[in-house]
Order: C-alpha cells, then structure tokens, then sequence
C-alpha cells in the first residue's frame, strides 16, 4: 500500500507496538540489528520517504539502545536512496550503523561495515559483520528514473574482497587470534535455500517453513549478471568468505514466513544460518510478528556456540535453540504456524 492511503500509519503503529513489546520482555537487551527492509520504500513520497527511520530511531533512542542496520530491497527504489537513508540514521546518535566499503549506492550498496565487540577487560572477543545485498530498484540520485532499473541482488565481490582484507587484518590486530564473528545481511545465499532442500524437521529446527523455496541472493539473474534468469549463482563468492573467515552464524531477514535456525557444513567448517522473525505489520503475510533474540558468552563463543529464540508480540518465547555442536540431533518444542491481523489487513 502507499503512504498517501490510510493503510500505513496503522500499520507503522502497530509496528513500534512489536519493538516495544519485545524490548519490555528482554529488558536486558544490549543491541538492536534492524536487518533489512526498514521503510517499503516503493511506497513513499521522494521528498520525505527516509524521515519514516525516524519512527524506529526515537523508540530505540528513548530507551538508550544502540543499534546497527543492514539495508534491504525494499530500502532502495526510485524515490528512496539508501545513501539518503543512511544520512537520515546517522542523525541519531545511538545508531552505530557504517559505510565502509566506498563506491556507488548500485554497485556496493551502503551497509558494509563491522563492529568490534570487547569484553569487561577491553579485549576484543567478537566482531560483528553487516552486509549489503542490494536489490530492489535504482534510486534517482543514483540514475534511475522509474522502478524498472532493479539492483543486483548480492553481495558485490568489492564487498567479499573488503570483507576478507578486514578480517585478516582484524586478525592480525589481535596477536594472531581468530576472531569469532556474527554475520547479518538481508537476502538469505543459497546455503539457506540447500538447508531447506535438505529438510526443515520442526523439532531440531524449530520455526516456521512457510516461504518455500527461500529467495536467495541471485535470484532473477543470469551469472553475466543479466535479469531473467532463475538464479546466477552470485553469492558464491560471498558463503565461501563466510565460512574461510570462520563466522560463527549468519542472520537474514527477507522472507517472512521463515523463522527456523540450520546449519551449514563445507571443507570441514560450520556454520549457523538464522532468519529472523517479521517485526513489521508491512509487507506481505500475517505470520506473527516478534524479533530474534541472540544471547552470547565469551565462554561459549571459544567453545563456537550461542544460544537463540524468538520473543513474540504476544510476549510468547518460541524456538529456543543452542547452536552447538549437537544442534541438529537435539529435539525441541515445535513452533506452531500463528498469524495475526488487523482490521485493515484481512486480505492477507
């Protein structure tokens, strides 16, 4: 729907309604990921479309949470610019979210940075990782003048060579030491798509199956990187980072209706592939909204695992899951398929 119809600002209301609810639930929280898809972007006016962060960034800011952002397809269109946006959030004191891979909106995306992580003794024990994957369409201020220029929709290889070159030096910084890290980004790559055609088992991965099969980075374009084709194949590149750069778990949004936790093994490396839980009332589906929640040690980060769940609107914890070693033998509760609606969001 649009901006000019009486459709969002109550579902924009309803939306603050689920990042309250969920932060009064997990009061100790530390920091927000909003990952992906912050504003539908094909929906706003040109002149104003970015100050609709404002709304996320003052609920955050009242309760003096930091938080970092990934940009997803639905934050770039033609009258919304990501580097617009990017400007926007960084009005904001609490948001830690950075630009550090420099090049063109359409060529790199924004989102590309990292943020260390230091334990009581100011030893670095962790770092977090946010990707671009682009999408959606090409901005005005980047050259396009109507929705039917799309963007890549992957992580570029400016962005994986960056990504290693950081996480060598980030190394070497240390004394040599592997750094274990948390990956974020927006459309899922195709390990995600391989662990669903592996099978999704509702008790040892616990969440929602209900976007069949996920849409992976790639899809819709050719490996020459023309559009029309199913899937070129374009994260390769990317996963194969991940996993030589030894990331712990990697963490996406995109499709709303799946909610599970799998994981990944290639060359004798694993690693941890995560959706979150659709927060906003935009969008598509009426699966029920909440947030994952990601709960770390530094004892559990030497023994490479963590602990995750997804709080719900409701209040409600579902899919509680330790990604370790035994993750994917374990059993757990299942999560069942709810949905929630509002008066005006009966189509869905």
């Amino acid at each position: 729907k649009d901006a000019w119809e009486p459709w969002g600002p109550k579902q924009d209301l309803a939306s603050l309604g689920v990042i309250n609810s969920v932060l009064d639930r997990e009061p100790e929280t530390d920091f927000v990921v909003l990952n992906g898809d912050i504003i539908t972007g094909e929906n706003v006016y040109l002149d104003n479309g970015t100050q609709y962060i404002d709304k996320i960034a003052e609920t955050l800011a009242s309760r003096d949470i930091t938080w970092g952002s990934t940009y997803g397809n639905h934050d770039s269109d033609c009258r919304l610019s990501p580097t617009a946006l990017f400007e926007r959030e960084k009005r904001y004191k609490g948001s830690r979210t950075a630009r550090m891979v420099r090049g063109r909106e359409e060529g790199v995306g924004v989102t590309n940075y990292y943020l260390e992580v230091q334990g009581l003794d100011a030893r670095v024990e962790m770092v977090l990782w946010f990707f671009d994957s682009r999408g959606g369409f090409v901005s005005q201020e980047e050259g396009g003048g109507n929705r039917s220029k799309g963007r890549e929709n992957w992580v570029s290889k400016e962005v994986v060579r960056w990504f290693r070159e950081m996480s060598g030096r980030l190394k070497r910084e240390n004394g040599g030491r592997s750094l274990p890290g948390l990956g974020f980004v927006h459309i899922p790559t195709g390990a995600f798509w391989e662990a669903q055609k592996r099978g999704i088992n509702g008790k040892k991965q616990p969440g929602i199956n209900g976007d069949q099969p996920v849409n992976r980075q790639g899809e819709g374009w050719c490996e020459d990187g023309m559009e029309g084709c199913e899937y070129g194949g374009q994260d390769g590149g990317f996963m194969e980072a991940v996993m030589e750069e030894g990331l712990l778990g990697l963490f996406v949004g995109h499709d709303h209706g799946d909610t599970w936790c799998s994981d990944y093994e290639k060359g004798g490396r694993r690693v941890y592939l995560c959706f979150g839980q659709h927060t906003g009332y935009g969008g598509y589906g009426s699966w029920i909204r909440g947030s994952r929640q990601v709960w770390v040690s530094i004892e559990g980060l030497r023994l490479r695992e963590m602990d995750t769940w997804v709080r719900l609107e409701s209040g409600k914890v579902v899919g509680r899951v330790r990604l370790n070693e035994t993750f994917g033998r374990d059993e757990y509760e299942v999560v069942e398929d709810e949905r929630t609606h509002l008066p005006v969001d009966e189509e869905n």
